[in-house]
């Protein structure tokens, strides 16, 4: 069976889903035919409301949008019960909820706000925790399936003026070890996948073109790296393609670092 065929009968959970990395994920699935939960925060909701309707009416597959937040077990608990309610269970997850445009801007090490450093860790990395438990227990009911965790190369780069960001994303290369170690036995692949800077909205609000352009010149594989780069990383790792592939990152950012 084709990766393709595949993943058009899987249902996936994508969090972090109503725009940026996590709507163009959501839809590159429903595109294929598979039925997708796009959780993301109520505040949200119009934006996420939006892309389930433009998907449903164009995609082979279905969104439906579930306002939830990932750091609270109650909310993922009932996002997983949407998933088994209308599609009949979850096979795939996408950790992809973080918080990045909405930091402060870069900050001298000591200079950090406590409070945003607390709020970072609690959705970067319980949030990823928080969701994977939800899941994994539905996933044992189908026989298995694929985590893929969002880390980032700032994780490898050491990157100074987020200290935080940069923090959590070494915590979620960790626990994507962890995961795989702990559910290998239920058949639930665990893996993440580590971009390098992304030509977004985000990027561009927290740095000036100089940087951008440094980080670009500093390729192999020269050019600015954009969310749909990501789909074929993401797509390989939840299918079969990749079945005996778990606790491993995947460096996507056009040969900057190499892991």
């Amino acid at each position: 069976m084709s990766a393709e065929r595949e993943l058009s009968d899987s249902v996936v959970v994508v969090t972090g889903a109503a725009a940026g990395i996590g709507a163009v994920l959501a839809r590159s699935f429903a595109d294929l035919g598979a039925d997708v939960v796009a959780i993301d925060l109520p505040a949200l909701e119009g934006q996420g409301q939006s892309l389930a309707e433009k998907v449903n009416n164009s995609a082979k597959g279905h969104i439906r949008f579930f306002a939830g937040d990932v750091t609270d077990s109650v909310s993922m608990t009932a996002a997983v019960a949407m998933a088994e309610r209308d599609f009949g269970g979850v096979d795939i997850l996408v950790n992809n909820a973080a918080i990045y445009r909405t930091l402060s801007g870069r900050s001298a090490w000591a200079d950090v706000d406590p409070d945003e450093f607390d709020r970072v860790m609690k959705v970067n990395v319980r949030g990823v925790w928080q969701a994977t438990a939800a899941v994994t227990r539905a996933m044992v009911v189908r026989g298995g399936g694929s985590i893929i965790n969002f880390a980032s190369t700032t994780a490898r780069l050491g990157i100074t003026g987020f200290p935080h960001y940069v923090a959590s994303k070494g915590a979620v290369e960790a626990l994507t070890r962890a995961a795989a170690r702990e559910f290998g036995v239920d058949r639930i692949r665990v893996n993440a996948v580590s971009p390098g800077l992304i030509s977004d909205e985000a990027t561009r609000f927290h740095n000036d073109e100089s940087y951008i352009a440094r980080a670009v010149s500093a390729r192999s594989i020269p050019g600015e790296l954009i969310p749909e780069d990501l789909v074929g990383a993401v797509q390989w790792l939840a299918s079969s393609a990749s079945s005996f592939v778990t606790g491993q990152v995947l460096v996507v950012d056009g040969g900057q670092v190499f892991a």
